[in-house]
């Protein structure tokens, strides 16, 4: 067992679809996977494995942020043998583009995060998604006819700002939405030469205004986990 993961070894699948929120990992997992089992519970962050069109899948929070994110995600890759991480979010778009519930699967993320060059030395401002997950999706969400974009997004360590508007770094490298984990889960996965993605549903939309519920946010998201879900299923294939 790890240091904030208390499942047993063997109970965590290779794959691991991530939502932020704990509560969203349990509606997942009660709704969408066969016999789920809670494996982990550590401060309230659940684990839960079962089965999903007969492959063993585990869906477990990350919590909000880099820091947390990047631990969980590190355990993950070294003390539990997982080869993909699939993070499976939320987001805000910064422009009109986007609509509400729109799926975005993650090519870059971009952040002013110290989080990698801290960990690992990496001075890029960006880190690309890992193996071949994202590409995956793509080819899963094709076949499903489920509508993606492929896209940079902004990983942000601050949620609320004193200046209005779209910071500069997501301006310069036009940054179609703003989280706060993609950036850190990239780099851990870069480190231990594993597969991660991030796939996105657009729940606010910076410049209007709009924006979803906390309950639709927990329990509506069912087309960015369908497709996480399946692309999961054609990996281990």
């Amino acid at each position: 067992m790890s240091l904030h993961i208390n499942a047993q070894p063997g109970a965590i699948a290779p794959i691991v679809l991530m939502p932020g929120d704990p509560l969203r990992a349990k509606h997942i997992a009660s709704q969408m996977l066969i016999k789920p089992r809670l494996v982990s519970d550590v401060r309230n962050i659940y684990f839960y494995t079962g089965t999903y069109e007969g492959v063993e899948i585990t869906i477990g929070a990350s919590g909000m942020g880099c820091p947390s994110i990047g631990i969980y995600s590190y355990e993950l890759f070294d003390q539990y043998e997982v080869k993909c991480v699939i993070r499976i979010g939320t987001c805000g778009a910064y422009t009109i583009d986007s609509k509400l519930y729109d799926v975005i699967n993650v090519n870059k993320a971009y952040s002013e995060s110290t989080y990698a060059f801290e960990a690992f030395g990496y001075q890029e401002e960006f880190m690309s998604h890992q193996g071949m997950a994202h590409d995956c999706i793509i080819e899963t969400a094709t076949r499903l006819s489920t509508p993606v974009i492929s896209a940079p997004i902004h990983t942000s360590d601050v949620f609320y700002r004193s200046a209005y508007g779209i910071p500069a770094l997501a301006l310069i490298h036009q940054c179609a939405a703003v989280e706060m984990e993609a950036f850190a889960l990239f780099a851990n996965a870069r480190y231990h030469e594993k597969m991660a993605a991030t796939l996105l549903t657009v729940t606010d939309i910076i410049p209007t205004g709009e924006r979803l519920t906390p309950d639709q946010r927990q329990n509506t998201l069912n087309s960015m986990t369908h497709l996480a879900l399946e692309s999961a299923v054609a990996l281990y294939h």
